[in-house]
């Protein structure tokens, strides 16, 4: 087998064994889950009569709705990479991996790969969820087939920011405290629930450059019809630019400490 053939598999084995933990502990699952599913009844149901009249005519805020909470789903979920690292770290088990005959990139790889298998399935139960309540697919399947790759691909990306931010700070508390303290904001701050008129003129400015933002209008374009390309094309460029950038920074954190 050659170099590359052993990397893959070695993280491969390290994305099962991160999968096996939330088999293992279904609490972990369950609570990833709870906290997208109260945002949509809290937003359909609450303040969806709110926001209503600030939609594109025809546009029912539901559909507007569910594609920002796939990108807000991801996001979240991608603080969970950062506080597993930092939690492997604090109980030795990264010192275990390393004294192992195995790939140095295996334990990045499987643990961004495992949260982008536990994403996808979080958005899919979200999709079932939003269908419940409403939620309708305009553009058919293969469009929010697209829509998903899209929103497992940017959380995959911000996965690694993540890991960066946790292979920094070493600890659980310390990962879980600094991962929201930077997704809070850009999750807020952008179109994800609503509108961006109808954000204060100063945030809008913020909120049309916020990838976050693209990434929802590139969800938007892909369930509910209309052009794609540009949306598609920006959120697509987030993704491969936060992957350059942040890659390289979480190897040099994990070269660090193992």
């Amino acid at each position: 087998m050659t170099s590359v053939t052993y990397a893959v598999s070695d993280a491969l084995a390290m994305t099962r064994r991160n999968l096996t933990r939330y088999i293992r502990i279904p609490t972990l699952l369950v609570f990833s889950t709870i906290q997208p599913v109260m945002f949509v009844l809290l937003f359909v149901y609450v303040f969806g009569g709110a926001v209503k009249g600030s939609l594109p005519h025809g546009v029912k805020y539901v559909d507007f709705l569910m594609p920002g909470i796939f990108v807000q789903t991801v996001v979240f979920g991608s603080t969970q990479t950062g506080v597993g690292l930092a939690e492997d770290l604090s109980k030795g088990m990264i010192d275990r991996f390393r004294s192992l005959p195995m790939a140095r990139s295996a334990v990045l790889a499987g643990r961004t790969l495992g949260d982008g298998v536990r994403n996808t399935f979080v958005v899919i139960l979200m999709t079932l969820v939003g269908l419940l309540v409403g939620f309708r697919l305009h553009a058919g399947a293969l469009p929010a087939i697209a829509a998903l790759a899209i929103a497992v691909g940017f959380g995959f990306a911000f996965s690694w920011i993540s890991a960066t931010i946790g292979l920094a700070v070493h600890d659980v508390e310390s990962a879980q405290t600094a991962g929201f303290i930077w997704v809070f904001p850009l999750t807020f701050a952008s179109s994800v629930f609503v509108p961006l008129r109808t954000l204060p003129g100063w945030l809008q400015s913020f909120a049309r450059v916020n990838p976050i933002t693209n990434t929802a209008n590139a969800l938007r374009a892909l369930t509910l019809g209309g052009p794609t390309t540009r949306p598609v094309l920006y959120t697509l460029l987030w993704i491969v630019g936060i992957l350059v950038v942040f890659m390289p920074f979480a190897t040099r954190n994990y070269r660090k400490v193992a």
